[in-house]
């Protein structure tokens, strides 16, 4: 299974495999529906490589595949 995520605004809302996630009014990220654990842990490796780097001046369309 591979995960897409896509920027939708930087630092604030994203998609990961079409499902919407985004920083709540706590500053925790949210999604409406159920993430599987493949796409909780990718979009948590994406937030630490990319969301947290201040090295990205612009976020990017990232696919994770599994193995």
């Amino acid at each position: 299974m591979s995960v897409t995520i896509q920027p939708i605004t930087d630092h604030e809302v994203y998609t990961v495999n079409g499902k919407t996630v985004y920083k709540n009014t706590i500053s925790e990220w949210t999604c409406n529906c159920e993430m599987t654990t493949t796409e909780k842990n990718a979009f948590k490796n994406y937030e630490k490589a990319v969301i947290n780097n201040p090295a990205f001046k612009k976020h990017t369309k990232s696919t994770y595949k599994t193995k």
